[in-house]
């Protein structure tokens, strides 16, 4: 037999398999014996077939409703669309089981997927961050509702990861107020973020570009605003070397304290 001919009965064979198998779930989808579909929808839940299983699912919602046996059901519809990694409608569902269903003993799962859901959308430092926030803000929800949760170790590691992709958004933007010499915006931006971020790893550097954003701005001042300027990077001299008396700018430091000294006494 050819090659040709081979190629042709594989896709035949398969083309028949397809065939079978739509026409045997069109049949599961047909059937109103719910106790078999409530069935069938787990066994495509468990061997992740969950665009088999979501349909059944949204189905067995409706007729269970009002039972016990609708809260099961909804929690693995849930689970369904984070398994297609369907993560905005996954999230929905999880924080909408957790409203409808706060007593059950799923809900403490359930909270801490609506915030895994946002943590799986936050996207790289440059983008937009709204699914960080919400993230944060679901994260810091089930700590509160949960104190005792063994999940609630892993919700503050997943938390402070992404304040930490805020962080650098944040210094990303700073920065480029200092790369365009738009130094005043980028003194503020800096101190914001020592102030959103006190617990920060880039303290130093950010204390030495608030000095050097203040300094370079008196530099390119008109002569009535040079002093007040010249003070403004004193001080932020001050607030470095005082916490990193050391630090690794510190020679560069010292040069625009010094100078920014000597022109204050020339402005006088």
């Amino acid at each position: 037999m050819s090659k040709k001919n081979t190629f042709g009965l594989i896709a035949v064979f398969m083309l028949l398999i397809f065939n079978t198998s739509c026409d045997s779930y069109q049949k599961v989808l047909r059937s109103t014996d719910f106790e078999y579909k409530r069935k069938v929808a787990k066994k495509y839940y468990n061997e992740g077939a969950y665009y088999k299983a979501i349909p059944l699912f949204e189905e067995l919602m409706s007729v269970f409703k009002g039972t016990q046996d609708v809260e099961k059901i909804y929690y693995f519809y849930a689970y369904s669309h984070y398994g297609q990694d369907d993560y905005l409608l996954a999230a929905h569902y999880f924080k909408s089981f957790v409203d409808t269903y706060p007593r059950s003993v799923y809900a403490e799962d359930a909270q801490f997927m609506a915030a895994y859901c946002y943590y799986k959308l936050s996207p790289k430092p440059s983008l937009e961050q709204t699914y960080t926030g919400r993230a944060i803000e679901y994260f810091q929800l089930f700590v509160n509702a949960y104190p005792n949760s063994d999940k609630v170790k892993r919700a503050n590691q997943l938390m402070e990861q992404i304040r930490l992709k805020l962080e650098t958004k944040a210094f990303l933007s700073a920065e480029l107020y200092f790369k365009v010499k738009s130094y005043k915006a980028a003194a503020t931006a800096f101190e914001n973020i020592l102030e959103d971020f006190p617990d920060t790893r880039r303290q130093e550097n950010l204390r030495f570009l608030i000095l050097k954003s203040f300094f370079l701005l008196a530099e390119n001042s008109i002569k009535d605003k040079q002093k007040e300027r010249y003070e403004a990077a004193i001080d932020a001299y001050f607030n470095l070397i005082d916490r990193f008396p050391d630090g690794t700018n510190s020679q560069e430091a010292e040069r625009m304290y010094e100078t920014s000294l000597k022109q204050i006494k020339n402005l006088q």
